[in-house]
Protein backbone atom coordinates (compact mmCIF):
# COMPACT_ATOMS: atom_id res chain seq x y z
CA UNK A 1 0.00 0.00 0.00
CA UNK A 2 3.40 2.55 0.26
CA UNK A 3 3.51 2.87 -3.25
CA UNK A 4 -0.20 4.04 -3.69
CA UNK A 5 0.67 6.70 -1.19
CA UNK A 6 3.76 7.91 -2.24
CA UNK A 7 2.31 8.11 -5.98
CA UNK A 8 -0.68 10.35 -4.58
CA UNK A 9 1.29 12.44 -2.19
CA UNK A 10 2.01 14.99 -4.74
CA UNK A 11 -1.42 14.71 -6.24
CA UNK A 12 -2.95 15.74 -2.76
CA UNK A 13 -0.34 18.48 -2.27
CA UNK A 14 -0.81 20.08 -5.19
CA UNK A 15 -4.65 19.90 -5.01
CA UNK A 16 -4.54 21.45 -1.67
CA UNK A 17 -1.92 24.06 -2.50
CA UNK A 18 -4.20 25.57 -5.47
CA UNK A 19 -6.73 27.86 -5.53
CA UNK A 20 -9.47 27.14 -7.92
CA UNK A 21 -10.68 31.07 -8.56
CA UNK A 22 -7.27 32.12 -9.55
CA UNK A 23 -5.90 31.40 -13.16
CA UNK A 24 -2.93 29.19 -13.19
CA UNK A 25 0.82 29.93 -15.10
CA UNK A 26 1.99 27.07 -16.94
CA UNK A 27 5.54 27.51 -16.71
CA UNK A 28 7.78 25.22 -19.67
CA UNK A 29 10.42 22.55 -16.80
CA UNK A 30 13.93 23.81 -18.87
CA UNK A 31 12.78 26.74 -20.83
CA UNK A 32 15.79 29.61 -20.01
CA UNK A 33 14.02 33.02 -18.40
CA UNK A 34 14.06 36.29 -20.65
CA UNK A 35 17.05 37.99 -19.84
CA UNK A 36 16.23 41.04 -17.42
CA UNK A 37 16.96 44.05 -19.52
CA UNK A 38 19.70 45.74 -18.95
CA UNK A 39 20.61 50.13 -18.97
CA UNK A 40 22.81 51.50 -21.23
CA UNK A 41 25.56 52.89 -20.20
CA UNK A 42 25.68 56.33 -18.54
CA UNK A 43 28.47 58.92 -18.29
CA UNK A 44 27.36 62.14 -16.10
CA UNK A 45 24.04 61.41 -16.52
CA UNK A 46 24.33 60.55 -20.73
CA UNK A 47 23.01 57.47 -21.85
CA UNK A 48 25.79 56.18 -24.28
CA UNK A 49 23.22 54.15 -26.41
CA UNK A 50 22.18 57.64 -28.08
CA UNK A 51 23.48 59.58 -30.87
CA UNK A 52 26.37 61.68 -29.54
CA UNK A 53 27.96 64.60 -30.86
CA UNK A 54 31.78 65.28 -30.33
CA UNK A 55 33.36 68.73 -31.38
CA UNK A 56 36.75 70.57 -31.01
CA UNK A 57 37.93 73.85 -31.97
CA UNK A 58 41.49 75.18 -33.36
CA UNK A 59 41.30 73.39 -35.69
CA UNK A 60 37.18 72.74 -35.94
CA UNK A 61 36.54 69.10 -35.87
CA UNK A 62 33.63 66.91 -35.17
CA UNK A 63 32.59 63.04 -34.44
CA UNK A 64 29.17 61.81 -34.59
CA UNK A 65 28.95 58.54 -32.90
CA UNK A 66 25.37 56.91 -34.20
CA UNK A 67 24.09 53.16 -33.00
CA UNK A 68 25.27 52.64 -37.04
CA UNK A 69 28.52 54.10 -37.28
CA UNK A 70 31.36 56.25 -36.36
CA UNK A 71 31.83 59.62 -38.57
CA UNK A 72 34.72 61.76 -38.49
CA UNK A 73 35.51 65.18 -40.15
CA UNK A 74 36.43 68.42 -39.93
CA UNK A 75 37.92 71.89 -41.85
CA UNK A 76 40.13 70.78 -44.69
CA UNK A 77 39.71 66.79 -43.07
CA UNK A 78 38.06 64.23 -45.15
CA UNK A 79 34.87 62.59 -43.74
CA UNK A 80 35.79 58.98 -42.63
CA UNK A 81 33.72 56.60 -41.17
CA UNK A 82 34.24 52.88 -39.22
CA UNK A 83 31.27 50.55 -37.49
CA UNK A 84 30.38 51.25 -34.25
CA UNK A 85 31.48 48.60 -31.46
CA UNK A 86 29.72 50.20 -28.86
CA UNK A 87 31.47 51.64 -25.81
CA UNK A 88 34.35 50.01 -23.42
CA UNK A 89 33.08 51.36 -19.87
CA UNK A 90 35.18 51.91 -17.03
CA UNK A 91 34.48 53.49 -14.22
CA UNK A 92 33.88 57.40 -15.34
CA UNK A 93 35.32 57.02 -19.16
CA UNK A 94 34.25 55.36 -22.19
CA UNK A 95 35.99 54.34 -25.58
CA UNK A 96 35.27 53.59 -28.61
CA UNK A 97 38.04 51.96 -30.88
CA UNK A 98 37.37 51.36 -34.63
CA UNK A 99 39.16 51.53 -37.51
CA UNK A 100 38.04 53.66 -40.78
CA UNK A 101 37.07 52.63 -44.36
CA UNK A 102 40.39 53.94 -45.25
CA UNK A 103 42.40 52.01 -42.70
CA UNK A 104 43.09 54.44 -40.18
CA UNK A 105 42.91 54.01 -36.58
CA UNK A 106 39.53 55.85 -34.90
CA UNK A 107 39.53 55.98 -30.76
CA UNK A 108 36.88 58.56 -28.88
CA UNK A 109 37.88 58.48 -25.51
CA UNK A 110 34.95 60.39 -23.55
CA UNK A 111 35.26 60.98 -20.14
CA UNK A 112 32.57 62.73 -17.20
CA UNK A 113 34.02 65.66 -17.00
CA UNK A 114 32.07 68.40 -17.98
CA UNK A 115 33.97 70.78 -20.79
CA UNK A 116 33.50 74.03 -22.59
CA UNK A 117 34.40 74.54 -26.26
CA UNK A 118 36.36 77.80 -25.50
CA UNK A 119 34.50 79.38 -28.11
CA UNK A 120 30.75 79.29 -26.76
CA UNK A 121 28.61 79.53 -23.73
CA UNK A 122 27.28 76.23 -24.51
CA UNK A 123 28.17 73.77 -21.08
CA UNK A 124 29.19 70.28 -22.34
CA UNK A 125 28.43 67.16 -20.00
CA UNK A 126 31.31 65.19 -21.37
CA UNK A 127 35.20 66.16 -22.12
CA UNK A 128 36.25 64.02 -25.46
CA UNK A 129 39.73 63.23 -26.82
CA UNK A 130 39.84 61.57 -30.58
CA UNK A 131 43.08 59.99 -32.17
CA UNK A 132 42.68 59.81 -35.66
CA UNK A 133 45.59 57.79 -37.06
CA UNK A 134 49.11 59.79 -35.11
CA UNK A 135 46.56 62.79 -34.21
CA UNK A 136 44.97 63.67 -31.12
CA UNK A 137 42.40 66.43 -30.66
CA UNK A 138 40.55 67.26 -27.30
CA UNK A 139 37.30 68.70 -27.54
CA UNK A 140 34.04 68.02 -25.99
CA UNK A 141 30.85 65.93 -25.88
CA UNK A 142 27.36 66.11 -25.68
CA UNK A 143 23.99 63.88 -26.40
CA UNK A 144 23.51 65.17 -30.67
CA UNK A 145 19.38 66.43 -28.71
CA UNK A 146 21.31 69.24 -26.39
CA UNK A 147 23.11 70.37 -29.42
CA UNK A 148 20.03 70.29 -31.66
CA UNK A 149 17.93 71.96 -29.58
CA UNK A 150 20.21 74.79 -27.37
CA UNK A 151 22.09 77.42 -28.88
CA UNK A 152 25.86 78.46 -28.92
CA UNK A 153 24.71 80.14 -25.34
CA UNK A 154 23.49 77.27 -23.85
CA UNK A 155 19.84 78.84 -24.20
CA UNK A 156 16.47 76.69 -25.94
CA UNK A 157 16.46 77.54 -29.62
CA UNK A 158 13.98 79.62 -30.63
CA UNK A 159 11.06 78.24 -32.14
CA UNK A 160 11.00 78.23 -36.53
CA UNK A 161 7.03 78.55 -38.18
Amino acid sequence: MRPILILALPVLVVAACSDSGEATREVEIGAPEAPAPTAPPVLNDVALDQPLAVLGTEPFWSVRIRPDGIEYDGVDRPLRRGANPGPTVQGTTAVWATATEDGQTLVVTLAATPCSDGMSDRAYPLTAQVEVGAETLNGCAAPQSLIDTTDETGQPKAATS
